[in-house]
């Protein structure tokens, strides 16, 4: 992989905020595409597992006092970096909601034009 001598002069906060931005760059152009946010989303993943069990595993402290003051770190600025994914549950009730809508809407309308009260 190339390295990138301007990203490596800028500190670290600097490169990942310019990452951030690129990031929701992306995903604001892809704004209603279902499938290339997903991908998006698939591709942060996977760059995550990547990082965790090809680099961060190997540079964990070999001692103790080190792993002690790593995890002591960890707790107290934020916890474990974590990749939320929607849960199947969420997305379905959300579909299920989405599809009883227009049906709602037209039988709203029906009663509309029945005169407001349903009655024929």
């Amino acid at each position: 992989m190339n390295h990138d001598p301007e990203l490596e002069e800028k500190p670290l906060e600097d490169q990942l905020q310019a990452i951030a931005i690129e990031v929701h760059s992306l995903a604001t152009n892809h704004q209603g595409n279902a499938l290339a946010l997903l991908e998006l989303l698939r591709a942060l993943e996977q760059w995550h597992r990547d990082i965790r069990e090809e680099m961060f595993q190997s540079a964990l402290p070999d001692n103790r006092q080190a792993l002690y003051a790593l995890l002591r770190d960890i707790e107290e600025s934020g916890g474990w970096p974590y990749i939320d994914r929607i849960k199947l549950r969420s997305l379905l009730k959300k579909l299920q909601e989405e599809m009883s809508y227009p049906r709602h809407r037209k039988a709203e309308a029906g009663e509309q034009q029945l005169g407001g009260n349903g009655l024929i």
